[in-house]
């Protein structure tokens, strides 16, 4: 009994199945339609004069040399990040400076500082309590905007290119 009741199922569902196709028909009578209207189309294209209508211009265009560039700085928008830091080796901080590395092992710190100062640029070591995190400091500035351009030129260097600004609390 189970035999015919799961043949009966099969049967219907294949019946089902092959009920849903659509028939060749259906497509040459849409094919035939969308050709029809292209015809149509391209024959009024043709009968009808091709009307030109000039852009309307917005703006005047002004030509600029390729090599000139236009740069707007504003120090002021600068994120720059607050942190209870101590020096650990260096001569002192400023109230911005421009960190390079940060380390969870202070040797590791001081191997970058060592690069730092063979490169020529007084290198500090500070630390961070808080996040027991050792900061190399490559450069320490006065005002924000000196600290922000010393910032970008470390960031031009695939080295140092995660250069970021610490206000010194």
């Amino acid at each position: 009994m189970k035999k015919y009741i799961v043949l009966c199922a099969g049967f219907c569902l294949a019946m089902s199945m092959t009920s849903c196709k659509s028939s060749e028909s259906a497509y040459k009578k849409a094919y035939e339609k969308a050709k029809q209207y292209d015809t149509q189309t391209a024959q009024q294209q043709t009968t009808q004069p091709a009307t030109y209508q000039e852009p309307a211009v917005v703006a005047p265009v002004q030509t600029k040399p390729a090599n000139e560039v236009r740069r707007v700085d504003n120090y002021d928008n600068v994120s720059v990040r607050s942190e209870r830091v101590a020096v650990v080796n260096g001569s002192g901080l400023k109230a911005y400076s421009v960190v390079v590395g940060s380390f969870g092992l202070q040797s590791n710190a001081e191997g970058l500082q060592q690069r730092l100062r063979n490169a020529g640029y007084d290198a500090q070591i500070v630390k961070n309590e808080d996040r027991n995190m050792f900061r190399v400091v490559a450069a320490t500035f006065d005002n924000k905007a000196d600290a922000a351009r010393s910032r970008d030129q470390f960031r031009e260097q695939e080295a140092y290119k995660d250069a970021w600004l610490l206000s010194n609390q």
